[in-house]
């Protein structure tokens, strides 16, 4: 089995565990993941992600029992360093995308992707075929914005596993997506994916900041300024607390460091 670079290296940011990798070695280990019939599952974190588990122990549980949870947001990049891990990157939702199929479409490896609208699926499926002609899509599934039925599970479930697809990739946005992703660890054997709005960028559905604003950590500014009426209530809510919750943290690891070395 692949192992994350540094092996063991991670941060618990508010209590929730962020793996320190990069892009590279994250498609090495999905890579290696999607030959084998373990089924696995891949958090992709942010600001967000990380208010919704200090809210829900539930959720911070099943993030934390995640196989790998790359940090896709900047501020937690930033989380990572100031508690010590000077090498840690950010790993971009849709850039893990493009480049996972990038990647598989060279080596020949099965992709699907299940969650948003039959529309916005055929425009992501026409989008990452115009830019990787050999990807091999083997599903797109649509399911209702809804609770499914057992039955209704069922037929997706067998639906995912007849396709052949390795890798999945889940877009029914946090935290659905990834107690979505827990639940069907043990019945699914491909590498579970979840990102999110991922699909509505590739499908052109919604616009992308600038690279300056990713790199300064305002992307979510930009979304924010895109679409006010749907996350206005998201970012006030989330980004103030997130940063007065982590400073206490930072303080008291800072504290417990230097007494720890007095000691010394």
């Amino acid at each position: 089995m692949a192992m994350i670079a540094g092996e063991g290296q991670h941060k618990n940011i508010l209590g929730m565990r962020v793996d320190v990798t990069n892009i590279d070695n994250a498609l090495n280990i999905i890579q290696a993941w999607s030959s084998d019939s373990g089924g696995h599952y891949i958090c992709v974190s942010n600001v967000h992600m990380c208010m919704e588990c200090y809210d829900d122990q539930e959720l911070q549980s099943v993030v934390n029992a995640a196989d790998l949870v790359v940090p896709d947001g900047r501020p937690l990049v930033w989380a990572q360093k100031l508690l010590g891990e000077k090498s840690a990157s950010q790993v971009r939702g849709m850039d893990l995308v493009l480049k996972t199929c990038e990647r598989m479409s060279k080596k020949g490896i099965k992709v699907g992707f299940y969650g948003g609208t039959p529309k916005i699926l055929d425009e992501l499926k026409n989008a990452l075929q115009q830019r990787y002609i050999k990807l091999d899509i083997a599903c797109l599934i649509a399911p209702p914005f809804r609770p499914l039925t057992e039955e209704e599970d069922k037929a997706y479930v067998s639906e995912i596993r007849d396709s052949g697809a390795q890798i999945l990739f889940v877009g029914i946005g946090c935290p659905k997506q990834e107690y979505w992703m827990a639940e069907h660890k043990g019945r699914l054997s491909c590498v579970m994916l979840g990102v999110g709005a991922a699909f509505d960028f590739i499908a052109g559905q919604k616009r992308h900041a600038p690279r300056w604003m990713q790199f300064v950590g305002l992307e979510w500014l930009f979304r924010l300024l895109s679409e006010p009426r749907r996350l206005w209530k998201r970012y006030l809510k989330h980004n103030p607390r997130f940063v007065w919750y982590f400073s206490r943290q930072l303080i008291r690891v800072r504290v417990r460091n230097i007494r720890s070395g007095n000691r010394k």
